[in-house]
């Protein structure tokens, strides 16, 4: 049968979300082990936050910063430069008919976070969260 109508648009299913932390856990190991063969991409720790797949899950979205923050052109640059060794070396740790196209995005979740606990510090902010 189609898919549940009422599912359309409902956000990304079981598989898309099991199958994004495998690859987020694959893609994170294969950086932190140095299995790609390039110095300089070696030389950075990158945070893997998270995988978001296509619903064909033929395209996988990885949110990538720098650890420590700094600078996060130098990251992309290696990433974009290996992305399909790094395919191959994610993919081997995979069981899916097809390697996921890798993008990378930066991740500002972090970003958020110290803005979010920034305005709760606010003494404003926090007499209205006293009341």
């Amino acid at each position: 049968m189609g898919k549940n109508r009422f599912q359309e648009g409902s956000g990304p299913s079981q598989r898309q979300l099991r199958v994004g932390e495998l690859i987020r856990r694959t893609l994170s190991d294969v950086l932190n082990r140095g299995d790609i063969h390039d110095p300089e991409l070696n030389r950075q720790s990158i945070t893997v936050g998270e995988v978001r797949v296509s619903p064909d899950l033929k395209v996988a979205t990885a949110y990538v910063v720098p650890l420590g923050g700094g600078d996060p052109a130098p990251m992309f640059e290696g990433l974009e430069r290996n992305r399909a060794e790094l395919r191959r070396a994610v993919s081997k740790g995979l069981t899916l008919k097809f390697a996921p196209e890798l993008r990378f995005r930066l991740d500002e979740t972090f970003d958020r976070l110290d803005e979010t606990r920034r305005l709760f510090a606010q003494d404003a902010v926090r007499r209205d969260l006293d009341e």
